[in-house]
């Protein structure tokens, strides 16, 4: 029984030593001198905020995308025991003692690392030789641009890796695809290929780009599978069924796991909870929270209510009055009513507060029991420190002439009567006896004489208004829009009818104690809405450039300057590897269209399987060009050339298999391979002497000359190589 003891347990495994030469060099060129410059470099003033609200637990926002790149830098800081506390308001600013940037940046250095290893199993899955696989490697790892990215605490070396992480699972399934389908190695390969695509969206929204690319392709490839006639209809189905679970079911499921987890550990309110709506604040803690804790539920007639439009934009802001008026004559000549201004104000303050009075009683307190006001009631809307009524007329409004004048009723003993009736249409009402319900309901408030709807139009008032926001009454209504909808976010229950009383009772906060959360759905659907629309900052940056720049390098990014010396770190790129993929991106796109034609005449040029080789590889690498770089010519946002990095990973990855395809199918001679190989020894040098030239700028470890400087910009950077050779 016990027989298999007396022989000892043996465990054989096939080592790549390419592989892990390629990996150690990776991590020698990552990771060296790490943790310098001990300074905030470019975008780490931005990265290090979110890192710093992960590490206090509060929340954020960042339109960029969504939150796993940023959880995996905060993972860097935990792990070296960050605390948070530095102020991130300047780049070049010396990090403190207490801030681990070898631990802030050894993501970011890692997942460049493995990018070398994972480019050389790419091509090898592809099919092409170990040479070619190590031609590509050798590229990424000599490539000055990710080099300088992935060596701070920035999200496009995380990027890529995620990128070419599902090209090359996806591959390995494919391989084991046509020897052992449905084998654990498929499953799994499979399965890491849906996880890899949605860390990449999940990283940046751009990685959808690349997410998009591998289920085009596994698309082709099931519509060729279904065409095998050789497995069963059964067989077709699970084939199917098991790639919808793994690439469709799969990245959705890991897409909200991301939410679950970033909204679990940002908990506590912030800067950027403004632009949440009321309900979201509410479940933060702190903040709005503890503001409206214990406030009544259902608003009854007689409520004390703020009102906040849902829209947010420009700015939040809350439905607002004052003592001052509209202006008799505007500066256009048109007149006014001359009625009391009625705006949204962008901060908490008295005379946000409003009661809802029911028109057919003077009473300003909520009876016992509460009267609730419902969908469809007519209400009048009472400035609390005021005592005026919200009304609206056939007046011109001051800034928005199509649309009418929102007031607070003044009697001036004029033919002007009051019109002070308000029907209320609560949006995402569950019946149409729906109850008004504090933060929850989204309501609009509907003018019963003109049927004008209550609207922030978003346009800021003159001084006369003192830069407030203007709002109207929209006549003609355009169908649900978000400047039409208020929700009440502040309440409580009037208790004294008389106005002095009323007053200091607007300044007391509730004392009751109901606590509400919002379910993660609705967080989750919220906080991906707001990130969507988030108006991005269209303005010039001094380093801005356009998509076309990139690719012919006609710009560069000053990351970091040293204060004393003249030790600085540029992102620049490898100008020989830059234009040696563009061209080859080129030759690719010219010699596939010569194939398809001739093939089309029945002339084939390569072997079937040399041909399915070259279209899968094109379809990757220079699709995986084309989507992750076409697209941002579409973008209305301010770009940067590391934009383009996971573009030219890709055209990286094509330029060893068209430098293959010539050497095996053109050089058709000894003596023409003999010459190519000598050009492409040529060729790799002058890329690794680019490389050495721009070392300095790359890793920021030495002082320069202005002279020196000078010869390093790049518009000279060919004059380096014409000295050399």
């Amino acid at each position: 029984m016990l027989g298999f003891l007396k022989h000892p347990v043996v465990v054989t495994a096939d080592i790549n030593l390419n592989v892990v030469a390629l990996t150690a060099l990776g991590l020698l060129s990552r990771l060296w001198q790490l943790s310098y410059p001990r300074a905030v470099v470019f975008d780490e003033v931005y990265y290090g905020q979110y890192i710093s609200f992960y590490m206090k637990r509060i929340f954020f926002l960042d339109g960029s995308g969504p939150p796993f790149g940023h959880m995996l830098l905060a993972l860097g800081g935990y792990l070296g025991g960050f605390d948070g506390n530095f102020l991130w308001n300047r780049i070049g600013a010396e990090y403190s003692s207490n801030v681990p940037v070898w631990s802030l940046r050894l993501l970011p250095a890692l997942t460049g690392a493995l990018s070398v290893p994972m480019a050389y199993q790419i091509l090898s899955e592809l099919g092409f030789s170990h040479c070619a696989a190590m031609g590509a490697a050798l590229l990424m790892l000599i490539e000055n641009a990710l080099i300088t990215q992935s060596r701070l605490m920035l999200l496009e070396s995380v990027l890529i890796f995620f990128n070419l992480l599902a090209v090359l699972s996806y591959l390995k399934f494919s391989n084991s695809q046509k020897q052992r389908p449905f084998s654990p190695s498929w499953w799994f390969w499979l399965t890491l290929t849906g996880v890899a695509c949605s860390c990449a969206v999940g990283v940046k929204y751009v990685g959808v780009f690349t997410y998009l690319l591998v289920l085009a392709v596994a698309g082709v490839h099931a519509w060729h599978l279904i065409g095998d006639r050789s497995l069963s209809n059964v067989s077709v189905l699970c084939h199917l069924l098991a790639r919808a679970a793994a690439l469709l079911v799969v990245p959705a499921a890991m897409y909200l796991l991301f939410f679950y987890v970033h909204l679990s550990l940002v908990y506590r309110s912030g800067p950027h909870d403004q632009i949440m709506s009321s309900a979201f604040q509410a479940s933060l803690e702190g903040g709005l929270a503890r503001i409206t804790q214990g406030q009544p539920l259902e608003v009854a007639y007689g409520s004390q209510v703020t009102l906040k439009n849902v829209f947010g934009k420009p700015v939040p802001c809350w439905l607002h009055s004052h003592q001052s008026t509209y202006p008799m004559i505007y500066e256009n000549g048109r007149g006014s009513s001359h009625q009391q201004q009625v705006t949204c104000y962008p901060f908490k303050d008295v005379n946000n507060w409003w009661i809802v009075k029911d028109p057919g009683r003077h009473q300003l307190v909520v009876s016992n029991p509460p009267r609730p006001v419902r969908h469809g009631d007519v209400v009048q809307l009472v400035h609390g420190m005021t005592t005026r009524f919200l009304n609206t007329h056939d007046v011109a409004a001051p800034l928005s002439p199509h649309s009418q004048e929102v007031s607070c009723y003044v009697d001036y003993n004029i033919s002007m009567p009051s019109q002070n009736l308000w029907r209320l249409d609560i949006v995402n009402r569950d019946s149409d006896a729906g109850v008004w319900k504090t933060i929850l309901s989204e309501v609009r408030l509907v003018h019963v004489n003109t049927s004008a709807v209550l609207k922030l139009s978003g346009a800021h008032l003159p001084d006369w208004g003192f830069r407030q926001l203007e709002v109207v009454g929209e006549k003609l209504s355009r169908g649900y829009h978000e400047s039409t909808v208020w929700n009440v976010e502040e309440h409580r229950y009037g208790k004294s009818q008389e106005q002095k009383e009323r007053e200091v009772e607007l300044h007391l906060p509730t004392q009751m104690d109901v606590h509400r959360n919002l379910s993660f759905l609705a967080r989750f659907l919220e906080l991906q809405w707001r990130m969507l629309t988030a108006k991005s900052d269209g303005s010039e940056h001094k380093y801005s450039s356009s998509p076309l720049d990139w690719v012919t390098l006609d710009t560069s990014i000053a990351y970091w300057l040293h204060p004393r010396t003249s030790a600085q770190i540029h992102l620049l790129g490898n100008v020989v590897i830059w234009a040696s993929a563009s061209l080859a991106t080129v030759v690719y796109t010219l010699l596939f269209f010569w194939y398809l034609l001739r093939r089309r005449r029945k002339i084939c040029d390569l072997p079937e399987d040399s041909w399915l080789r070259w279209v899968l590889a094109g379809a990757l690498c220079a699709g995986g060009w084309a989507v992750n770089y076409v697209p941002f010519f579409l973008m209305e946002k301010t770009l940067f050339l590391y934009h383009y990095l996971p573009a030219l990973t890709f055209q990286i990855l094509l330029l060893p298999v068209v430098l293959q395809h010539i050497s095996d199918h053109l050089c058709r001679t000894q003596l023409l391979r003999s010459l190519f190989s000598a050009l492409l020894v040529a060729w790799y040098s002058c890329a690794c002497h680019v490389f050495n030239t721009l070392r300095p700028l790359t890793y920021g470890d030495k002082s320069l000359s202005p002279s020196e400087l000078k010869a390093l910009r790049w518009k000279d950077s060919w004059d380096i190589l014409i000295r050399k050779y």
